[in-house]
């Protein structure tokens, strides 16, 4: 069981080995919307019995770490998000359409043709898998519905908010199916809710919701400004975020050591649990001293009672060196439990 004050966490992404993919084509490009399947260095063939032991890998790296709650590092993903969206029926992916990213890039994205249903479950697989593998406590990530409805080219619906409610009922029989295969978190991938907050303004809520209406367990909202790999020109403040009150997530996940975010937005956040970052992913040349995060776990001590906080890196780890992504969680737990220790 994970302590009851300011229990460790990440996000979900953990660095996979050079040997399993392609690290510098990874590295080169955004994080891929449709499938990406030139990136794996393992023939098909063998390629999930890799991904099975690089999985481990992370597994054993976030225990040694000392993290509670921990993830299957995302390893057998391309992206955070095109392990699912690209597996839903109504997705051509064999004549993608166009998209904008957060950078304001053309990119290919999944190509909306008919209407948007889940006919399997994607990641129960993957979670059982890590349920069977540790005895911490597992988080299970999804990408949520309005960030996914803002990476599709839509030729069917032609209405951004009939999209997005569509994937969020493919959402919410994932996160389904993600409890009962085990997980005791599941977590929705939010980042366009920053990106777009003027869209978001006006239908991102009512798709979350929908996304989590009737679920009992333990959800949680992750939010962020993309990947430091990728975004640098990253605002201090969030565009949209006190709205996330008004989501039916239980905790709220959040980054804010790589632009100093000031925490007092916390406050509007009062009926949640908080998860925030304070692991700086901008950097991955160094590892921060541990007295550093101790510092940014008070900070947000300041706004937020121990008993709602959780404590996380920023964003994903994906683009990191292994080496520097360990030792990031090492020192993420080792300053939790001085914190806790002064309690």
């Amino acid at each position: 069981m994970p302590p009851s004050l300011l229990p460790t966490t990440v996000v979900g992404s953990y660095p996979q080995p050079d040997w399993l993919v392609d690290r510098q084509m990874l590295g080169s490009r955004l994080p891929p919307r449709t499938r990406a399947l030139e990136i794996w260095r393992v023939n098909r063939e063998f390629l999930e019995q890799a991904q099975d032991d690089a999985t481990e890998l992370a597994i054993r790296d976030m225990e040694r770490a000392g993290i509670d709650i921990i993830t299957d590092g995302e390893i057998r993903r391309e992206s955070y998000s095109n392990r699912f969206a690209t597996a839903l029926e109504g997705m051509d992916l064999d004549n993608p359409g166009t998209a904008l990213d957060r950078t304001g890039h053309a990119n290919p994205v999944p190509r909306v043709v008919g209407p948007i249903r889940r006919t399997r479950p994607v990641e129960k697989r993957d979670v059982e898998f890590l349920r069977a593998s540790t005895d911490r406590r597992i988080k299970a990530t999804l990408p949520g519905p309005f960030t996914m409805s803002q990476q599709a080219q839509d030729d069917y619906y032609r209405d951004e908010e009939a999209l997005a409610m569509a994937l969020a009922e493919a959402v919410n029989a994932e996160v389904r199916d993600l409890f009962e295969a085990g997980a005791d978190v599941v977590q929705l991938d939010e980042p366009y809710l920053q990106a777009r907050a003027e869209k978001a303004a006006r239908f991102a809520i009512p798709a979350i919701n929908r996304a989590l209406e009737g679920i009992e367990g333990t959800t949680a909202l992750h939010t962020c400004f993309g990947y430091a790999h990728i975004v640098h020109n990253r605002p201090k403040g969030y565009p949209f975020l006190e709205e996330l009150a008004d989501t039916k997530a239980r905790q709220i996940s959040m980054e804010s050591a790589q632009q100093n975010v000031d925490l007092g937005v916390l406050k509007s956040l009062a009926g949640k649990q908080l998860i925030v970052g304070v692991i700086d992913l901008a950097d991955n040349s160094a590892v921060e001293h541990v007295d550093t995060v101790v510092n940014r776990i008070k900070n947000a001590l300041r706004y937020v009672d121990p008993e709602r906080l959780i404590v996380a890196p920023d964003c994903g780890m994906k683009y990191l060196p292994r080496d520097k992504a360990f030792g990031k969680l090492s020192v993420l737990a080792e300053a939790a439990a001085r914190v806790r220790d002064e309690l």
